[in-house]
């Protein structure tokens, strides 16, 4: 497909390059997620014809040849960017997240040499990055071996053993950005060490000493986001390679500005429903069930309201209001989670059960939106919402009960 003439990557019409990533979503991504889905693979093509598009390097700041869409500028087509992906794949769009996350956390705490660098390399040759942390620290029944990674300083940088999980993209990305404590396993997330103990580190994937387990990939959705257990065995990663200061990314609340990417991820998912139930109803001539009435008007609304707080959230950063902005960030985040599980019930409820049969995308979304919405817990989101309210400690980032 040849590239439209619709960005000057000097000045570019938000509206245009949401419509042209619609159509890409429609002709090119939709007919492909199933494939993604059914074989567990990585959906290479989709960030070919991104990269061809010119859509590769959103997040990337003009001057190093991308869009410059970020917190201070266009966070709002960023992330309206990763609503319209995940009506068809919401797998696909977890891969994209951590591409473009990774976009805005180098833009903002990178050196000038490691911008040089790195972003010639997303721009000119379409290489792909993901941010990697899992590492859950308690097992789980059937689990038989431990989970994290250990840091050791050494000379001229440092040595990475160990294993994590859920490392979105795992073999299909160029780079990692790995975030490990000095202080032991535990990354970011479940790391009990001080703040300033977490390193963010770039990770060359092509080092051999980096090893990939698929079979742990196995499960009810998300499948093609391809989260391996990712393996490293005494991995030297260069001090030039050290991205900000020790501990920037837990001081700086840095989780907070992608937390809202995941509430448009779900507002996607939710519309991708509910275009299929719409469709469904109207086929069956079913308008005039008054069922189906309550329940696509609440889906509507739902809809609406996550649509809403979206826009809010993108305007506080924007502005520059970040403490509100954090605060707004989590709330849509709860809400969002929510709603677009309640808007997919209504569906599936409008649908009945032959739409949750392969081939239908109702099933894929079904699978991939409950599994997804698990990656934080709602029950502390909450909490640290109500923390704050109450102007009680609470760590807006991880929803952890202590944070040091």
């Amino acid at each position: 497909m040849q590239t439209p003439v619709l960005l000057d990557r000097q000045v570019y019409d938000p509206q245009a390059l949401l419509d042209h990533l619609s159509q890409l979503t429609q002709e090119e991504f939709a007919p492909r997620a199933a494939q993604y889905d059914q074989t567990a693979s990585f959906p290479a093509e989709n960030f070919e014809t991104l990269f061809d598009a010119g859509l590769h390097a959103p997040a990337v700041p003009i001057k190093y040849g991308g869009l410059g869409l970020g917190h201070s500028s266009d966070i709002l087509t960023l992330w309206m960017m990763t609503r319209e992906l995940a009506k068809v794949d919401l797998a696909f769009t977890r891969c994209w997240e951590g591409h473009t996350n990774i976009q805005v956390l180098l833009t903002a705490n990178a050196n000038e040499a490691q911008k040089q660098r790195w972003f010639e390399g997303i721009v000119q040759r379409g290489e792909k990055w993901a941010g990697w942390s899992g590492e859950p620290l308690s097992k789980v029944p059937g689990q038989t071996s431990g989970i994290g990674t250990t840091v050791k300083v050494v000379e001229g940088g440092y040595i990475v053993d160990g294993c994590k999980v859920f490392a979105t993209g795992a073999d299909g990305l160029q780079w990692a950005i790995l975030f490990v404590s000095t202080a032991g396993t535990g990354a970011v997330r479940h790391h009990d060490g001080p703040a300033n103990s977490v390193l963010m580190l770039a990770c060359d994937l092509s080092d051999p000493s980096v090893s990939f387990d698929s079979t742990w990939w196995k499960p009810i959705g998300m499948r093609g986001s391809v989260s391996y257990r990712v393996q490293f065995d005494h991995t030297f990663i260069p001090k030039e390679n050290l991205i900000g200061y020790p501990g920037q990314y837990l001081l700086e609340e840095w989780q907070t500005r992608f937390t809202p990417q995941y509430g448009a991820a779900f507002l996607g998912a939710a519309e991708g429903a509910y275009g299929y139930a719409h469709a469904h109803i109207k086929k069956q001539g079913r308008e005039q069930d008054a069922y189906v009435q309550h329940r696509i008007a609440k889906s509507t609304m739902n809809i609406e309201t996550m649509d809403l707080w979206l826009r809010k959230v993108a305007l506080l950063w924007e502005t520059g209001q970040h403490q509100q902005a954090k605060e707004a960030g989590n709330r849509f985040r709860y809400l969002s989670e929510k709603l677009a599980l309640e808007t997919l019930e209504h569906c599936t409820r409008m649908c009945g059960a032959r739409a949750m049969i392969q081939p239908s995308p109702l099933e894929r979304i079904y699978r991939d939106l409950s599994f997804y919405t698990l990656h934080d817990n709602c029950d502390r989101v909450l909490a640290s919402i109500g923390q704050e309210i109450l102007g009680q400690e609470s760590d807006r980032a991880f929803f952890n009960s202590s944070q040091k």
